[in-house]
């Protein structure tokens, strides 16, 4: 075997690994938001993250995404499985951008009005890989706001990434 095919093999090695941590950090997104569990899903975002919610607010740090989500876990909205499997681009072996469709329920019920988009940053850490930044924004259905589908224009990740 050659250098250069044992090299490209270790970094499809590595790359597939780190999907798979990559997947399953968000799989303990949800798991940590059903739980309650606000340290835990603080614990999955870097000290420093930028965390943008649907409504626009700003969290900066893990402190900060903590304390927000620990009033937030006490109402009844819980997440759901994504219908999509998340598009991850790696932008250095060390860094992903990640997009991902959210789905929630309140009391139960499913709400597919609170639909969201979620981009994330994730970076490679000494301690495994965490989220630097989160942005959340409510999935839009631009023809029944009478803009139609133009040219650039989708609906959610699965038009234009699957």
């Amino acid at each position: 075997m050659s250098t250069t095919e044992s090299t490209t093999e270790s970094t499809t090695e590595s790359t597939t690994a780190s999907i798979a941590e990559i997947n399953r950090l968000l799989d303990r997104l949800t798991e940590t938001w059903n739980a309650g569990d606000s340290a835990g899903y603080a614990g999955l975002f870097t000290e420093d993250a930028d965390y943008i919610t649907f409504f626009g607010l700003h969290l900066q740090g893990r402190e900060a995404i903590e304390e927000t989500h620990r009033g937030l876990f006490r109402t009844a909205i819980k997440l759901g499985e994504s219908r999509a499997e998340p598009h991850i681009r790696f932008l250095t072996d060390d860094v992903a951008v990640v997009v991902s469709l959210g789905t929630s329920s309140v009391a139960g019920v499913p709400d597919p009005s609170r639909d969201s988009v979620v981009t994330l940053t994730a970076l490679r850490t000494p301690g495994g890989w965490r989220f630097a930044a989160f942005q959340n924004s409510r999935v839009q259905n631009l023809q029944s706001q009478g803009q139609g589908q133009g040219e650039g224009q989708g609906q959610g990740l699965g038009s234009a990434e699957r």
